[in-house]
C-alpha cells in the first residue's frame, strides 16, 4: 500500500518514545474551506458588496484561467460543499494553510496524515513527478517533513463517511470548533482514513 512508503521515514520524525498508530495518504477535500481573510477578499475593501461573489462566478465560468476569489469560494461550495469552517488562526485553518500556502506552492506533494500515542501530525511529502519511477516515490517519501501537528486532545472528534457522492471522507473536529475534511480518490480503498478516525478516537 502506498502508505507503506511513509513509514520508515515518519518513524524518523516521531519523539523518542512516541508510537506511530495509523498512516493515510490523503488531501483536503474540494469545497468551501476555513477563510484565511486578506484584505482583498474582504467585502469592505472589494467595493462590490454582494455583486462581486455572482460576477465572480460568471468570470470563473467565462474564463477558468481567471481566477476571482470570491466567486471561487461561490462555486465551490455549490459544487463541493462545504470542506471545513473555522475562523483565522483555528486549528483547521493552520492545517489548510499548512498545505494550502497562500502564494500557492509551485510544486505538487502528497499529504499524509498520521496518528501517534500523543499527537496528530499533518506530513507533506517531497516534490511528486507526474510520471513517477518508484525510485522517484522513494525520494520524494524520504524528503516527508511535518507541517502542522497537535496533540490528540485537540482533537474532540474524526469519522469517514458519505459526503454526497463521496463514501470514505474523513472530517476532523478540533476542540477550537473548527473542522477540516479529507478524501481519498473514489478508486482508492477509505480504510487508511478510517484507520485515522479509529486511532483519533480511542482514547
Amino acid at each position: 500500500m502506498t502508505e507503506n512508503i511513509y513509514q520508515a521515514r515518519l518513524s524518523q520524525l516521531v519523539e523518542p518514545g512516541e508510537r506511530l498508530l495509523a498512516i493515510a495518504k490523503t488531501e483536503i477535500a474540494q469545497g468551501t474551506r476555513p477563510a484565511e481573510m486578506s484584505v482583498n477578499d474582504s467585502p469592505e475593501s472589494s467595493g462590490s458588496g454582494r455583486g462581486g461573489g455572482v460576477s465572480g462566478v460568471l468570470l470563473n465560468l467565462i474564463s477558468p484561467l481567471i481566477s476571482f476569489s470570491a466567486g471561487d469560494r461561490l462555486v465551490d461550495r455549490v459544487v463541493y460543499g462545504i470542506a471545513g469552517r473555522g475562523a483565522p488562526g483555528s486549528a483547521a485553518s493552520a492545517v489548510q494553510h499548512a498545505r494550502r500556502p497562500v502564494p500557492p506552492a509551485t510544486t505538487t506533494e502528497d499529504t499524509i496524515l498520521a496518528v501517534t500515542d500523543r499527537r496528530l501530525l499533518v506530513c507533506a511529502s517531497g516534490p511528486m513527478k507526474l510520471w513517477s519511477s518508484q525510485a522517484d516515490d522513494e525520494k520524494a517519501a524520504a524528503e516527508t517533513r511535518v507541517v502542522w501537528s497537535a496533540p490528540r486532545a485537540a482533537v474532540a472528534s474524526a469519522r469517514v463517511g458519505w459526503h454526497r457522492l463521496n463514501p470514505k471522507r474523513l472530517r476532523i473536529e478540533f476542540t477550537d470548533g473548527s473542522w477540516l475534511a479529507f478524501i481519498v480518490p473514489i478508486a482508492e480503498p477509505g480504510k487508511p482514513l478510517r484507520d485515522i478516525a479509529a486511532a483519533l478516537t480511542d482514547r
